[in-house]
């Protein structure tokens, strides 16, 4: 695991072939269970119950070492996921948690909420039974955690450098550990009280318990690392006198504007967006001050979630902790198919009906659906929603209006882009069209001198691999524009 590479060291190469041949054949595929959905849904701790380290094995043993991996291409990263999987299934989990961390600054994020398009990718998915490649590797991480091989590590002698990074998000932090690590002095500037950005204030404590973030902060502190939380740039300090101060400004804040829906009655107490409603029982959770006086909670409301991804499913676990009467969640576009044709989709990501564990919970699901207006009451208090049926090119369909009752309704559109307010705009960085900084996949560079620019404020909203993967790219980079040359890989 530890890269004790220096400038013009060679990289480490696996050279084995894999061991079991006939594993695919011998072994089903076996994955990890949920806790019982009665048991899970009274508390906020994570309730996916991990397998054994004989059956992980057995799991490594079914990969098949395609002579073209497939899971490679769908691995943003690029870990080596034939090459840990023939070392754990040779136990040598200790070198399997090297290979791992090699591509993957934080394994144990990605084993618990990427969405594993690597097992889409698999060759053994075009029957339905993949590697459990997510699993073997959160068992590799934990693994290596639980044995005290995770610790600080540098490999290049101090430079003299000083980068600052705006965002403690994946990207953030995967770019300010890749930098510290080729001894530069490295800085991240995080608004929030703690460290993690959406990993802490976004992703519910179910699916990700936060105590993940702190060991890994705790790593990065002993690697050199400087965290300035409570420090909003923009507000507190000014981007240009951070491009000023230091010799590299990384921009990862993510993409935090949201999606709004202005129909009648969007002004009504009730509707909000999802990310003004997760950071709060986050900050519950993690004994943490609310930000505002005005609580939003859906204990004994009737909650309707807009929107169909992973936000709005985390706004139907969170309610259906919370207490509410009934969820529903709305989609405005068609139910897709329970099944993807293999034939047409694999090995890229197929667009098919996804039940998440919140919506085993209790949550009622409608696609095709229009929200025209939101109805309030006296008060000004959100009561009910007017909404249509639409066709598959979002036309309504006549004679198919209907009523729903709302008593708390969550906005979960997803995000357009970058805030642009503030320091975005203070900078004076170029935008696209969609409002993202403009920045290339090789340099990272922004319009302005010195500022670089990755993650979801660069690409868009993503998953937490892409935001891995550009946050180690970005540092490649900069690196390479401070010194010249640079052993970080890409």
């Amino acid at each position: 695991m530890a890269q004790s590479m220096r400038r013009g060291d060679p990289t480490y190469v696996l050279g084995d072939d894999m061991g079991k041949v006939t594993g695919f054949l011998e072994i089903d595929r076996f994955d990890r269970r949920y806790a019982p959905a009665s048991e899970r849904i009274r508390n906020y701790k994570e309730f996916v119950l991990p397998i054994s380290e004989e059956a992980v094995r057995e799991q490594g043993a079914r990969c098949m070492d395609c002579g073209i991996p497939f899971c490679h291409n769908g691995c943003p990263v690029n870990n080596q996921i034939p090459d840990w999987n023939d070392l754990v299934y040779r136990n040598n989990w200790q070198e399997a948690s090297r290979n791992l961390h090699s591509t993957n600054n934080f394994p144990e994020f990605t084993g618990r909420i990427c969405p594993a398009p690597c097992e889409s990718a698999c060759t053994l998915n075009i029957n339905d039974a993949p590697v459990a490649i997510k699993t073997i590797e959160c068992s590799i991480v934990d693994h290596a955690f639980a044995n005290g091989w995770v610790k600080p590590e540098r490999f290049a002698d101090a430079t003299g450098k000083r980068v600052a990074v705006i965002g403690s998000g994946p990207a953030g932090m995967a770019c300010a550990q890749q930098l510290a690590r080729a001894g530069h002095e490295v800085h991240v500037y995080e608004k929030n009280a703690k460290p993690g950005g959406l990993l802490r204030y976004g992703i519910p404590d179910f699916k990700m318990e936060k105590h993940l973030i702190d060991r890994r902060v705790e790593q990065m502190e002993g690697e050199g690392v400087v965290f300035r939380c409570n420090t909003s740039v923009g507000i507190d300090v000014t981007g240009e006198d951070l491009v000023k101060e230091y010799d590299a400004v990384v921009l990862a804040g993510g993409a935090e504007k949201p999606r709004d829906l202005p129909v009648p009655g969007r002004e009504l107490h009730g509707v909000h967006y999802a990310m003004d409603f997760l950071p709060q029982q986050n900050r519950r959770v993690g004994h943490e001050a609310l930000t505002t006086n005005d609580p939003i909670l859906a204990t004994g409301k009737h909650v309707v979630v807009i929107g169909g991804g992973d936000t709005g499913s985390d706004c139907i676990g969170t309610s259906i902790r919370q207490g509410a009467l009934s969820v529903t969640q709305l989609e405005i576009m068609p139910e897709p198919p329970v099944r993807e044709n293999k034939m047409l989709t694999w090995p890229d990501w197929p667009l098919k009906l996804r039940t998440s564990s919140s919506h085993e919970e209790g949550a009622n699901r409608d696609f095709s659906v229009l929200t025209k207006a939101f109805e309030g009451d006296k008060d000004g208090n959100v009561r009910a929603m007017r909404c249509v049926k639409v066709d598959g090119k979002f036309q309504e369909q006549e004679g198919s209006t209907f009523e729903l009752k709302a008593e708390l309704v969550l906005l979960a559109m997803g995000f357009v882009s970058p805030v642009p307010e503030g320091l975005i705009a203070s900078l004076g960085v170029a935008l696209d069209r969609r409002g993202n900084v403009v920045a290339d996949q090789k340099s990272y560079g922004s319009s302005v001198a010195k500022v670089y620019a990755c993650g979801d404020m660069r690409r868009g909203q993503s998953l937490v691999v892409w935001a891995i993967r550009e946050g180690r790219q970005a540092a490649h980079a900069v690196d390479k524009a401070l010194m010249g040359q640079t052993v970080l890989p890409r």
